[in-house]
């Protein structure tokens, strides 16, 4: 589905990845890990088109995205969720939905809710109170459902346990192993929880100073402690 050739990019003039090559299997869940400052968010940024192409091919579905915006990455089936947990305070859960369907019918746009909150039920019961006002798991929640309102192939996420308690962050991995199996969404998450996303992905990539050091399956990683302190020193 997504294939990531030699891609060199960064910041400005500051180089952040070298030559970084993956793909995402249609149906996957593929975990990105590595230490701070090692270019795992900059992979996401340039899939969904936030940052340039400096050197080398993405491609989705077969179809070159060099060049693409955001807008034109979600049209052909591309989200993402940002860390953070980044919703907006002020307005009530249903208009944070709403800003994701903003190009849609309104009749197209009900159903797409519709259908995110049964995934969602917390969300249901809070449709009308203010995202700011919800507490950090379940805005973690609201920010999974937005990205999920296009219906997309492929949901992006950058760290979605960042700030969130041991409880919190087993709901939180939970859901995501949901919305694999639910809605046959392909997962690229970027996390520095290694053990908790080691249990779910299928396949993991793990980068260093910018370039890819380890790729594997989960079960290579899983208890090798010697293997995962040479990754992150």
């Amino acid at each position: 589905m997504l294939e990531i050739k030699a891609l060199d990019t960064g910041y400005g003039k500051k180089q952040v990845l070298h030559s970084v090559s993956m793909e995402v299997r249609a149906g996957e869940i593929v975990a990105v890990i590595g230490p701070n400052g090692s270019g795992k968010s900059t992979v996401l940024k340039t899939v969904c088109g936030l940052l340039p192409v400096w050197k080398g091919k993405i491609l989705f579905e077969g179809v070159p995205l060099n060049g693409s915006s955001p807008a034109m990455n979600i049209s052909r089936g591309i989200t993402f969720a940002p860390q953070g947990n980044r919703v907006f305070d002020e307005l009530t859960v249903q208009e944070n939905l709403e800003t994701s369907g903003f190009h849609m019918q309104k009749t197209q746009l009900g159903d797409r809710i519709e259908n995110v909150l049964k995934l969602f039920p917390i969300l249901q019961e809070r449709i009308q109170q203010e995202a700011g006002k919800l507490s950090g798991g379940e805005q973690q929640m609201l920010a999974f459902a937005r990205a999920l309102i296009p219906k997309p192939k492929l949901l992006m996420l950058d760290e979605p346990s960042l700030g969130l308690g041991p409880s919190l962050i087993k709901t939180v991995f939970e859901k995501i192993v949901e919305i694999n199996r639910e809605t046959k969404t392909t997962i690229l998450i970027v996390e520095q929880k290694v053990r908790e996303v080691l249990e779910i992905c299928n396949r993991v990539y793990s980068l260093k100073l910018g370039e890819v050091a380890f790729a594997c399956s989960p079960d290579e990683l899983k208890g090798n402690k010697t293997k995962l302190r040479e990754l992150f020193l």
